[in-house]
C-alpha cells in the first residue's frame, strides 16, 4: 500500500494542505489537540471530494441508464456471435459508438476518488509512523499522534500492537472495539447501498447478466471493506465510512427523484408525481420535466408504470405535452365552457322568470268588458254570492252562425241535399 500510495504522492500537499485549513478552524472551537477537530477535518475533506466530484456522478447515472438500456442488443450480440470473440467485440464497440455510451464512464467516480484517498492514507500512515509528510509538521503531528476518536488515536490499526497503542496513550480494547464498529458500519452501508440499487432502482422486465454481475458485488464489496478495514488507521476509516454514508444518501435521493425506467422506484415515483399533478394541474420541477419529456417521447413504447401514469393523465383530463409540461385537454376545455355558457343561460332564464313574476296579472276579456279591477289591482279573496244568470249579458259570449249545422255534421249527417238511405239489414 504504500508504494501505492507513493504514485499517488503529488496529491499530497493539496490534501494535507486542506486537512490543516480545516483543522484551525475546528480547533478554534473544539481546541487544536482534540479528535473532533482532526475527525471534523477528514469529513469536511470527504464531503468537499465528493461535492466535487457531483459532475462525474451525474455522468455515472446517465452512462449506468445506457449501459441499462442497451443490455437487451448486447445479450442479441452475444448470443449471435457466442462462437467469435473478435466478431463479438467489433459490434460491442460498434454499439456503443452508435449510441455514444462508454463502459468505464460508471467507474469514474471511484478512479477520480482513488487519488485522493490513497494521498490521505499516505499522510495518516506518516502520522502512525511520526513522520511529516506535506505540510504536516513537527506541531500538527504532535497534535494529530494524540488526538483520539471516541478513545482510538487517528493512527492506530485493529491489528496495532498493545506497545503502539500504549504509546499514544490509548487502550488495546478501545481501539478494537471503536475500529470493528467502524468496520462493521462501513460495510452495512456499502451492502445498502448496492442492495437499495438492486431491489428498488433496477429494470425488472429485462433480465441480463449485468443484473447478476451487480448482485455479486452486492456482496463481494462489504466483505472487501471487512478484510482490508482492519488494516486501515482510524483515520482512513473515517474517512470511508463518511464516503459511503455520503454514497448511501445520494443513491437514495437519486431513487426517490430520478428512479430507473421499469423499476419498482419509477412506479412509486410516477404514483406521486400524478397524485400531485391531477391535484394541482402543473409540474413544480424541471426534473420532472424532463421525465416526463422523455416517456412522452418514447411512445408506443412505454412501460407498464408510463402507460399507466399517462393514462391517469388522460382520465383526469390532463394531456402531457412533448416539451414535458402538462395542459388540460380539448375535451375538458370543451366542458368546462359548455358548463360556463348552460351556468349563464340558466342565470338568465332565473332572472327573466323573476322579472315575470314581478309582472301585474293580465285581464280576461270579461272582466275588461265588465268594467272589473284595473290591471295592478288586488283581486279580491272573498267568493262572490251573485248567480251566475245575473251577470251582464255582454259578457256571455254569442253564439256564432252555423254552429248547430257543425255539430249536426260531426254526428255523421250531410250539411245539404239528400240524405242518403240506410241499407236495409240483412236478416
Amino acid at each position: 500500500m504504500d508504494t501505492i500510495a507513493s504514485l499517488f504522492s503529488f496529491i499530497t500537499w493539496p490534501v494535507s494542505w486542506v486537512i490543516v485549513q480545516f483543522h484551525k478552524v475546528y480547533g478554534a472551537i473544539f481546541g487544536p489537540d482534540t479528535g473532533w477537530a482532526w475527525g471534523l477535518s477528514i469529513v469536511s475533506l470527504v464531503i468537499l471530494i465528493r461535492i466535487c466530484l457531483i459532475p462525474l456522478f451525474v455522468k455515472q447515472i446517465k452512462s449506468t441508464r445506457a449501459m441499462q438500456t442497451l443490455q437487451p442488443e448486447m445479450k442479441k450480440i452475444q448470443e449471435r456471435y457466442k462462437n467469435d470473440r473478435q466478431r463479438q467485440s467489433e459490434e460491442m464497440m460498434k454499439l456503443y459508438k452508435e449510441t455514444g455510451t462508454n463502459p468505464l464512464s460508471s467507474c469514474l467516480p471511484i478512479l477520480a476518488q482513488s487519488p485522493f484517498f490513497f494521498a490521505l492514507y499516505h499522510v495518516l500512515n506518516g502520522i502512525a509512523t511520526g513522520k511529516t509528510i506535506g505540510v504536516i509538521n513537527e506541531p500538527l503531528l504532535a497534535s494529530a499522534r494524540h488526538a483520539h476518536i471516541f478513545g482510538a488515536p487517528l493512527a492506530a490499526k485493529f491489528f496495532s500492537s498493545e506497545s503502539q497503542i500504549t504509546a499514544l496513550g490509548a487502550s488495546l480494547t478501545d481501539v478494537r472495539v471503536v475500529t470493528a464498529i467502524m468496520i462493521v458500519l462501513m460495510s452495512a452501508s456499502q451492502f445498502y447501498t448496492q442492495r437499495q440499487l438492486m431491489t428498488k432502482n433496477v429494470d425488472t422486465t429485462v433480465k441480463t447478466p449485468f443484473m447478476q454481475q451487480q448482485k455479486m458485488l452486492m456482496y463481494v464489496f462489504p466483505v472487501m471493506f471487512a478484510v482490508f478495514g482492519v488494516n486501515f488507521p482510524v483515520g482512513v476509516l473515517v474517512y470511508w465510512l463518511t464516503t459511503n454514508v455520503w454514497t448511501m444518501g445520494q443513491q437514495m435521493y437519486v431513487i426517490h427523484n430520478n428512479p430507473t425506467p421499469g423499476s419498482k422506484a419509477q412506479a412509486a415515483y410516477l404514483e406521486r408525481l400524478t397524485k400531485h399533478v391531477t391535484q394541482h394541474g402543473k409540474i413544480r420541477r424541471r426534473s420532472e420535466k424532463v421525465i416526463i419529456k422523455a416517456i412522452v417521447a418514447k411512445g408506443r413504447d412505454r412501460n407498464e408504470f408510463e402507460r399507466k401514469f399517462i393514462n391517469a393523465l388522460n382520465k383526469a383530463g390532463l394531456v402531457a405535452q412533448t416539451d414535458g409540461t402538462v395542459t388540460k385537454s380539448a375535451v375538458q376545455a370543451a366542458a368546462q365552457t359548455e358548463e360556463g355558457a348552460v351556468t349563464g343561460t340558466a342565470t338568465t332564464t332565473a332572472t327573466a322568470t323573476a322579472a315575470r313574476r314581478q309582472q301585474p296579472k293580465r285581464q280576461s276579456k270579461s272582466q275588461r268588458q265588465s268594467g272589473g279591477p284595473k290591471a295592478g289591482d288586488t283581486p279580491s279573496l272573498e267568493k262572490s254570492d251573485e248567480p251566475q244568470d245575473a251577470r251582464p249579458a255582454a259578457a256571455k259570449q254569442p253564439q256564432k252562425p252555423g254552429s248547430g249545422t257543425r255539430s249536426k255534421a260531426q254526428s255523421g249527417q250531410r250539411k245539404g241535399g239528400p240524405q242518403r238511405p240506410k241499407s236495409p239489414s240483412k236478416k
